[in-house]
């Protein structure tokens, strides 16, 4: 029996942008610092983005089905707050352009219960062909999904911290 997020007809609603379901930070994750160590930041914004896709059909099943998925190719995280063991979070996922290959993504990791940002993640993310092992086209279902994706996403302005690079301030 296929889901429902497989068939055809299934449109799903994108908010502007996708919140996450609430995540708990686990005391495993806290380094010699006291607070979370920067690796697991990664993990909560790859849950969301995988919450996220799920919506777009390309899931768990889509992978091991179609043999297609999308693979992280770069990223620019920002630690801007601690997080501690315990705390609950959410993270919203808005898409800033696509193409049939690619994803241009803006993250915001948040304090669930006190609506502060604790971090940001910006990533372009490959559609890729599984066995080939290289970015090949997304199949029109999601091509059509994520042209909803970006029209709902697309009302949002663009974030600041959006584009940004890594650099040492200027002496000047």
């Amino acid at each position: 029996m296929k889901a429902m997020l497989d068939l055809p007809d299934f449109k799903p609603v994108f908010f502007a942008p996708f919140v996450s379901s609430v995540m708990q930070v686990e005391p495993e994750w806290i380094d010699y610092n006291g607070h979370l160590n920067v690796a697991y930041y990664h993990a909560l914004f790859d849950r969301a983005f995988d919450e996220a896709i799920f919506l777009l059909g390309a899931g768990p099943d889509y992978a091991k089905n179609e043999r297609r998925s999308y693979y992280a190719a770069e990223a620019h995280i920002r630690y801007l707050r601690e997080l501690h063991a315990s705390s609950h979070v959410r993270v919203t996922v808005q898409l800033l352009a696509y193409d049939l290959k690619r994803l241009h993504l803006f993250q915001q990791l948040y304090h669930a219960a006190e609506g502060w940002i604790a971090a940001t993640l910006e990533t372009i993310a490959l559609h890729v062909d599984m066995d080939r092992g290289k970015a090949a086209p997304a199949s029109n279902l999601i091509a059509d999904r994520l042209a909803d994706m970006r029209a709902a996403h697309g009302l949002l302005p663009i974030p600041e911290a959006a584009g940004r690079r890594v650099a040492m301030p200027s002496n000047r």
